[in-house]
């Protein structure tokens, strides 16, 4: 099985200090992993912003490159119109998206969020 990696999961596995980046790592070991833009852009997102990690833009695309690399993380294009995902609410949006996307490439999302009601995604733990 593939997985589709949501942000949470990328910042946990990626950030040594985030509290849970020896259980995403752990969890993450020998799996097949893949990424798509919506998920790196968050990433580098969420690390680059002041109120969360406030990294140096190069620092973050740095780590994101030598994350994709150690875990030879495969690349799925996000070919998905937004208008083909059924998301009911603005706070579901990209969440329901990307297990959308990992739905239709026979993926799982693996995520930390228990709150994606899709049978596509598998919670980490």
């Amino acid at each position: 099985m593939r997985y589709l990696l949501d942000v949470n999961v990328l910042i946990a596995a990626i950030w040594k200090d985030h509290a849970r980046h020896a259980e995403a790592n752990a969890w993450l070991k020998g799996k097949d992993l893949a990424t798509c833009p919506l998920s790196e852009l968050g990433f580098l997102r969420v690390s680059t912003q002041p109120k969360a990690i406030g990294a140096a833009m190069a620092d973050a695309r740095a780590l994101l490159e030598d994350f994709i690399t150690k875990h030879a993380v495969q690349f799925i294009p996000a070919y998905l119109p937004a208008l083909k995902s059924n998301a009911d609410k603005s706070n579901g949006i990209t969440d329901f998206y990307l297990a959308e996307l990992a739905a239709r490439k026979d993926l799982k999302l693996a995520t930390m969020d228990c709150g994606i009601k899709h049978p596509a995604v598998e919670l980490m733990w």
